[in-house]
């Protein structure tokens, strides 16, 4: 009995201090776990199959909240993402600490995800979206760009600084400022030692290139059952002294990268329709995609050479991405139609024209709250001057938990 009372003593003590540094605090403990089995079938090759999550959607995290008083918050965020088909124990994503006040809205410092994918368009538009039917990168018809300013898979912004806006008679407003040398901070973001871009930039920035930002607004309203977003936004990528001088060949095209986007989306009872249009001029991050975007680095061979970035400009060129999709919600399954382009423009004595469309169709069936199946096919036509890219048929069925 004394030796009961005596553990009880003991772990009680231990306790304490837990319970009063969580006085005032709130931790949530997170996570997504999915598998698809999918095939990618390009012309000319033989077929590449696959049972994971290639397109990074397998995460856990913690998300902190301490009430300040007065109406603010202290945050802080950590995230990692896994693939359940591989022994990978896990990849950064979001890591950040924040202050938030539902007067004047919330800030954030760290690694951050980019208003062009969780605020405006984007994924949130993408039913689909961290799937290998998803519209970004493979899909080719929403940048996907590995500087993490665009909608791609695992695409995250480093050393950063972001500002959410409360909504304001349905107006809000987001913005993301980059202001250090992101060249220090990713060792990946090197130029090839060919000489060629071929996707090394890795995030925004570098040496004289920094301060890159990126902003978005939208509208909502309803109005008679009928819901409403109106969404647009500008981003810039500022080349650097790096990218400039080690891409020589190309070095006369190289400017500061600008995109613009609008869209809309509108649903009426279990119909929803949604779109959006990127115009991009002189490429630098919408010249890549994320790994996870391009469905894996066909420079690494099987089974990531199933993997193909048809959202890519040509480095340095001009270009546009348009998309547009329907969804019908019967119960608790929606069906899915969408599709889009990528228009690449040519360059003068250098990389010439690419144009890529494509369809999906499919379907997401909810088991609970937390759970879903998944499934359909994609199809992606391609008219490639260079001969690189292969129009491609993808077929996938999945499942994915969320707690």
């Amino acid at each position: 009995m004394k030796k009961k009372l005596i553990s009880l003593a003991v772990a009680g003590a231990l306790a304490a201090p837990m319970v009063a540094s969580a006085q005032g605090t709130n931790v949530t403990l997170f996570g997504s776990v999915q598998a698809e089995y999918a095939t990618v079938n390009k012309e000319g090759q033989s077929s590449q199959a696959h049972i994971g999550d290639d397109t990074g959607r397998s995460r856990w995290g913690m998300h902190v909240t301490e009430n300040l008083g007065a109406g603010l918050k202290a945050k802080a965020h950590v995230e990692y993402g896994f693939s359940t088909g591989s022994g990978a124990l896990g990849i950064a994503r979001e890591r950040w600490v924040g202050l938030a006040n539902d007067n004047w809205g919330e800030v954030k410092f760290g690694r951050v995800q980019s208003p062009f994918k969780d605020f405006a368009g984007g994924m949130t538009i993408d039913p689909f979206a961290y799937t290998t039917l998803q519209a970004s990168g493979s899909g080719g018809t929403m940048s996907a760009s590995a500087n993490g300013l665009g909608s791609g898979a695992n695409g995250f912004v480093n050393s950063a600084a972001r500002y959410d806006s409360p909504k304001v008679e349905g107006f809000s407003f987001s913005g993301i400022l980059m202001p250090g040398d992101s060249n220090r901070l990713d060792p990946a973001n090197v130029i090839a030692p060919s000489g060629s871009f071929a996707g090394s930039q890795s995030n925004s920035g570098g040496e004289d290139g920094e301060w890159d930002f990126q902003v978005a607004g939208k509208y909502e309203a309803q109005f008679q059952g009928h819901n409403l977003a109106v969404f647009g936004g500008y981003s810039r990528d500022n080349i650097s002294t790096r990218q400039r001088t080690g891409n020589a060949g190309y070095a006369p095209l190289v400017n500061n990268e600008h995109i613009w986007r609008g869209g809309a989306s509108w649903s009426f009872q279990n119909f929803k329709l949604n779109g959006q249009y990127e115009n991009i001029n002189n490429a630098v991050g919408a010249a890549t995609c994320t790994n996870a975007g391009m469905l894996g680095n066909p420079a690494t061979g099987s089974p990531d050479s199933r993997g193909q970035c048809n959202s890519a400009m040509n480095w340095g060129g001009d270009g546009n991405i348009w998309f547009a999709g329907g969804q019908y919600d019967w119960g608790n399954t929606s069906f899915i139609a969408q599709g889009g382009m990528t228009n690449a423009h040519g360059l003068a004595g250098g990389a010439s024209r690419r144009e890529v469309s494509s369809f999906t169709v499919g379907a997401i069936h909810n088991l609970s709250k937390r759970s879903s199946l998944f499934g359909g096919y994609q199809r992606a036509m391609i008219d490639d001057r260079n001969a690189v890219f292969r129009d491609s048929n993808t077929y996938s069925i999945g499942m994915r938990h969320n707690f």
